[in-house]
């Protein structure tokens, strides 16, 4: 497949190693400044008279803890597993999700991820309370088709419990070769039982940038991801819906889980009048500095970013710079809330490894820090039920007077789609039975008030197709209404 002139984003996210949310320049390579601090680290530290390296009592107990494992310890060991270990737990101890430590191999993989070109499911990690979350499934990947959401915690993969493990330890029993089968258990809320979702492994290859320009003049770009190629991408949409008479814009940043804050700084200060605050950067000093746009303009028409839960990090920035520095307006959920900036330093360890690692906050233009907090929409809509709804399982036929979450999940398809099971509690009740009779008929079935595997997956088709229906989505309408000048 020739993808030559777009930009091609093949996500696996899950062999990224948590490297989940990425707000800065990847690989050393956010300005100059950071440059030669992580290619130079090791000599910098020797120039300071050592005040960074290791002092004679520290390296003494981690050389007589090295001692003690290759002397004593009941079998041989794998000398470099001991230091990748070893740096893997300094990381580790500062508790934050987004500082991670990736071996060769991974840190390969991550850097893979934002130039594009790998395989996977689809989906960006984090941890949180020591649970292995769903940042948000990519439009389009194995993921969201198998029905992962945002928020959805992972409890094992192919039966094994993700308890204890560590971000890193986590991706490596998801990822695998293109064409195998994943099965996960996660936890989902509003669902008493933990849900059973089988993925099949992918090449995933998304063009970040959609746009379209609506009968009454409106125009909606879609920003999958931040990438390198986005920005161009971007201008090139915004300038043709521009020539064509575009009166207001909506920008539909959900699910975006975020990517490169150069790039996402550049969109923004399209749409900003020169010298507005774009994003404000503090760090461990407490000094902030702000990026004011350049080159741009303040729109005449009206504009509207979209956002949900899944909407993370770089996709916040744009949301809340437009937001109170460009007059925009947001409409949906809160965001996933994600204000720290990490940086990847892969030159300073020397191996081919790389630590990527927080480094400050990132503060929308009035100086908010929106961290485990979210951006607020302007104009609050949440999905129909039906957008969160969980597959069913197709181990049995559902029948009348069984209780479970697949019947639950039946219950909300059905409702969604105009049926009336009059409930949702996961109780097969006569109307929930009529209602699928219903279904049936009108889909050509065998007319038997069950839900066997044909009518299950007939079912879940139905859902698929109207949820691509643009004009079921409550949330896009609710933007473009919130731009049109009718």
């Amino acid at each position: 497949m020739n993808f030559k002139g777009r930009t091609v984003l093949a996500i696996v996210l899950l062999t990224m190693m948590g490297s989940v949310l990425i707000t800065l320049s990847v690989a050393d390579q956010w300005d100059g400044e950071m440059k030669q601090a992580s290619s130079g680290s090791v000599v910098a530290a020797a120039d300071n008279g050592g005040q960074y390296v290791l002092k004679k009592q520290e390296l003494a107990k981690l050389n007589a803890v090295m001692e003690l494992i290759e002397t004593k310890y009941y079998e041989e060991v794998d000398r470099e597993e001991l230091i990748d270990g070893a740096v893997e737990g300094i990381m580790s101890a500062l508790k934050d999700p987004y500082s991670v430590y990736m071996e060769e191999e991974t840190a390969t993989h991550f850097s893979e991820s934002i130039e594009g070109s790998f395989s996977g499911i689809g989906a960006e990690v984090t941890i949180e309370n020591g649970r292995i979350v769903i940042v948000s499934p990519i439009k389009g990947s194995p993921a969201e088709q198998a029905g992962l959401h945002a928020k959805d915690i992972l409890m094992s993969v192919n039966g094994e419990s993700m308890e204890g493990l560590s971000l890193q330890e986590a991706v490596m029993k998801i990822r695998g070769p293109k064409g195998t089968k994943v099965k996960l258990e996660v936890q989902r809320g509003g669902f008493s039982e933990p849900l059973q979702i089988a993925v099949i492994r992918d090449d995933i290859a998304i063009e970040t940038v959609y746009a379209t320009l609506k009968e009454d003049g409106v125009g909606v770009i879609e920003i999958r991801q931040f990438s390198l190629n986005t920005a161009k991408r971007f201008k090139e949409e915004l300038k043709r819906l521009e020539r064509e008479g575009m009166t207001g814009l909506v920008l539909d940043v959900r699910n975006n889980p975020g990517g490169v804050l150069p790039v996402v700084v550049e969109i923004a200060q399209m749409m900003m009048k020169e010298d507005a605050t774009v994003v404000q950067v503090e760090g461990r000093d407490g000094e902030r500095n702000g990026t004011l746009a350049k080159g741009g303009e303040k729109k005449s028409y009206p504009i509207a970013v979209l956002i949900n839960k899944g909407s993370a990090s770089a996709s916040e920035i744009l949301a809340s710079s437009l937001q109170e520095a460009a007059g925009a307006k947001v409409v949906g959920e809160r965001s996933f809330g994600k204000g720290t900036v990490q940086v990847s330093y892969n030159k300073a360890l020397g191996d081919g490894s790389l630590i990527k690692m927080t480094i400050a906050k990132w503060l929308t233009p009035n100086g908010n820090w929106i961290h485990e907090k979210g951006v607020q929409p302007d104009i609050t809509v949440a999905p129909p039920e039906i957008y969160n709804v969980a597959r069913m399982s197709r181990e049995a036929a559902l029948k009348r007077d069984q209780l479970n979450e697949s019947i639950r999940s039946a219950q909300i398809m059905l409702e969604g789609l105009g049926y009336k099971p009059n409930r949702d509690d996961g109780y097969f009740s006569s109307d929930t039975e009529e209602a699928v009779r219903k279904f049936q008929s009108e889909r050509k079935l065998a007319v038997t008030g069950e839900i066997d595997e044909h009518t299950a997956q007939a079912l879940e088709k139905a859902v698929v197709d109207w949820l691509r229906d643009k004009d079921n989505d409550v949330q896009l309408q609710k933007a473009i209404e919130a731009v049109s000048r009718k």
